[in-house]
């Protein structure tokens, strides 16, 4: 075992079982961000959310924490992961689902850690791709047991994802999932084919965020409807609103990596450019202000932040100002939320509807 993995065995060893920050200090911390600018009304709803919500994120954790994490370095390093918490925003969307219908019930377990499970996955091999040093703030699984662990660990995450869902035993369901896993591949392929072109247009940025991103909330929200026995009607209006709020998701994403703060992100400015990927801001600045360029070449072809100087990411925070790409960013990611309430609106009323609507229009808020 090398000095990294003795490290990251003690962490796990010493870690809060499985999350870092609970559901309920998740939502807590949202709510007083919003009391902070003075969205008093939102931040009283979110809060509700917590009281709502809560106690089915809680049974998740504790499903989180019956999976066998054994000595094997693959497993290890998906542990390692799963204790670092997350946001847990997909099986929250399966809970709300499966509450607008009969409820949240151990068929809507299974299906709330599977989705968790599968977006894990994805992670450990996102970061061995892109060759992540840290996630969510703590050392990546790749950096502490090796790329080779960091791929297997996904596996084995995306296998135990599969036999829960076969276990949950809805019909259609598992199938729906191998399609949405084959959808996500199809969009990393497309993104990895284009990585460091800095030449990708709206249309195919938007069809890699809505295969990479978006089919998972969409899968999310038609399994916990499933599960909670809606109609053919409601389960295809809660499945568009899952792929717009993914796409929301992912362009708020797209922000935080340009002017988030690294305390709230996790990650360093520009992260995403340094990998190769040129996101939506950038798409809109570049359209509006082509000679900036060879300032997004230098970032993409540095290997760390700090070798690239403070003026050139200067540069690139002014024109993405002054060209209007921010604004235009974050005014696109709303009309995607809009979208998607304008999907719950033939749903039956409830608190779960309600919190969904809730959940879309607090993602437009996000600061990591």
């Amino acid at each position: 075992m090398t000095v990294n993995q003795r490290k990251a065995q003690t962490r796990i060893e010493r870690a809060a079982p499985i999350v870092a920050d609970g559901p309920g200090e998740v939502l807590s911390r949202l709510s007083d961000m919003c009391e902070l600018r003075g969205l008093d009304g939102l931040s009283a709803d979110l809060l509700v959310l917590r009281d709502l919500a809560g106690p089915d994120l809680e049974r998740l954790v504790a499903e989180l924490e019956t999976l066998e994490v054994t000595e094997r370095l693959a497993q290890r390093a998906a542990g390692a992961l799963l204790s670092n918490g997350g946001k847990r925003l997909r099986p929250l969307c399966v809970a709300l689902a499966a509450r607008v219908g009969t409820g949240f019930d151990d068929v809507a377990l299974q299906l709330a850690v599977a989705v968790e499970l599968v977006h894990n996955a994805t992670l450990l091999h996102d970061d061995v791709i892109d060759l992540a040093p840290t996630r969510r703030g703590a050392p990546a699984a790749r950096a502490e047991f090796g790329n080779a662990a960091s791929i297997f660990a996904g596996d084995w995450l995306l296998i135990e994802a599969l036999r829960r869902v076969r276990r949950a035993g809805v019909p259609g369901l598992l199938d729906e999932l191998l399609e949405t896993i084959a959808e996500m591949i199809r969009g990393e392929s497309l993104q990895l084919e284009n990585r460091g072109r800095l030449a990708l247009d709206r249309q195919l940025y938007f069809e890699i965020a809505e295969s990479k991103s978006a089919t998972l909330f969409r899968w999310a929200l038609r399994a916990g409807a499933r599960a909670g026995g809606l109609g053919t009607a409601e389960c295809r209006a809660l499945g568009d609103y899952g792929t717009q709020l993914g796409v929301a998701f992912q362009i708020i994403d797209d922000l935080l990596d340009l002017t988030g703060e690294r305390q709230a992100t996790g990650k360093e400015l520009f992260a995403d450019l340094r990998e190769g990927k040129l996101t939506l801001p950038l798409i809109l600045a570049l359209e509006r202000q082509p000679d900036l360029r060879p300032a997004l070449e230098e970032i993409a072809s540095s290997a760390e932040a700090a070798d690239v100087g403070s003026g050139v990411r200067r540069r690139i925070a002014e024109a993405l100002v002054r060209t209007g790409a921010v604004r235009e960013s974050r005014e696109l990611a709303g009309y995607r939320i809009a979208a998607a309430l304008e999907c719950l609106e033939g749903l039956p009323a409830g608190d779960a509807t309600a919190a969904l609507a809730l959940v879309a229009r607090s993602t437009l808020m996000r600061e990591g």
